[in-house]
């Protein structure tokens, strides 16, 4: 089993695990549910069984009652069963709740809140004798049946162990009456069972554990199953290089319409580039209409030049921008009297203000909006 997974060096990828997951192939011990069942009735037993006794003792005195059977009415017959399931129902609905809710902890602590339906779809392969001997011979089934051969000898130790303390009571059975018989009898019943439900418990625990390690395992994977999953999730590479194409081909299209808008380019120089804009009739303040990094800042700075927007260079201006302010935004208040002073010398150089009220009044209002 070693020689298996050998070359199964890398740690499952999350969308192997899922499709694990997905067709049932997860870590679980059947027995663990079993005895957390044989422990919890137990339990329950010592809880609610004075409560079903009375119930039953009284089911019985009732219906030894009668001083004959010709007293029994037909007609009454459907309404004494009813009170009897009743009666006998309401005794052991603790019992039942606690096996129902029992199992569900079994099961969500080992699989979690998971159900999947693969294991109940029908598999025609199953049947087929050549795939059931390879299963029986296989490296997994002489550990299984060592575990199962290991397990049914401690388990009957521990039975033994119970019945060693008795031998003289049972020896002297005969001498007892049946009272004392059966309170002998269900206190052996129980303390074997008990004692084997805490054993199974233990050894359940161990063989989950070690189901873990052998899932772990089984979903091992190489490197190159590790590649050939990556390049499924991701695409092929073709369809990525084509997607990117046409995404810098969209954003090419947005700054060649949105950048000879701007009024000024404020750049990193090279890392980062924004664009932004600023019309004292329809703005609060200057707005963010284009904004890049790297390659896309580059682009920017291209269009700029073509268009003949101004660029100017202010390193942690434009780095702020760039991280805080988004394209369509206008910027906050802490970057007024900066985007003020690069817009007033913008204005005077290009003397773009003629016919419009000069930047110092602009100016004044961004200071004073606030």
């Amino acid at each position: 089993m070693a020689d298996d997974y050998a070359d199964k060096t890398e740690a499952p990828t999350p969308k192997r695990r899922a499709e694990a997951r997905e067709q049932g192939n997860v870590a679980r011990s059947q027995d663990l549910t079993v005895a957390m069942l044989l422990i919890g009735l137990l339990l329950m037993l010592q809880m609610t069984g004075p409560r079903m006794v009375a119930a039953l003792r009284a089911l019985v005195h009732e219906a030894l009652d009668l001083p004959s059977l010709s007293d029994f009415a037909a007609a009454s017959a459907p309404q004494t069963a009813v009170r009897a399931i009743v009666l006998i129902g309401r005794a052991m609905a603790p019992l039942l709740a606690a096996v129902v809710l029992i199992a569900l902890i079994g099961n969500v602590v080992q699989v979690g809140l998971h159900f999947s339906t693969k294991r109940l779809q029908p598999n025609l392969a199953a049947p087929n004798p050549v795939r059931g001997l390879g299963r029986l011979f296989s490296a997994r089934s002489p550990i299984q049946l060592g575990i199962s051969f290991v397990k049914m000898v401690i388990l009957a130790a521990v039975a033994y162990s119970a019945l060693h303390s008795r031998i003289e009571s049972i020896m002297r059975v005969q001498q007892l009456s049946y009272m004392q018989i059966f309170a002998l009898g269900a206190g052996l019943v129980y303390s074997i069972a008990l004692r084997v439900g805490i054993a199974l418990l233990v050894l359940s625990i161990l063989e989950y554990l070690y189901q873990r390690w052998r899932v772990e395992q089984e979903l091992k994977m190489t490197k190159q199953e590790v590649k050939e999953e990556m390049r499924r999730m991701e695409g092929d590479p073709k369809v990525k290089q084509r997607r990117r194409q046409i995404a810098m081909q969209m954003i090419n299209k947005r700054l060649k319409k949105e950048v000879p808008k701007a009024d000024v380019v404020v750049t990193n120089p090279t890392e980062f580039a924004v664009a932004l804009k600023y019309d004292s009739e329809t703005m609060h303040a200057p707005r963010v209409i284009a904004k890049g990094q790297g390659l896309i800042a580059q682009r920017i700075r291209q269009i700029a030049i073509e268009a003949g927007v101004p660029i100017l260079e202010r390193k942690p201006l434009a780095r702020a921008l760039y991280r805080l302010v988004e394209v369509g935004q206008e910027i906050p208040e802490q970057f007024y009297s900066a985007v003020a002073e690069i817009l007033a010398y913008v204005y005077e150089l290009t003397r773009k203000a003629t016919g419009q009220p000069s930047f110092n009044t602009q100016h004044s209002a961004l200071s004073t909006q606030h």
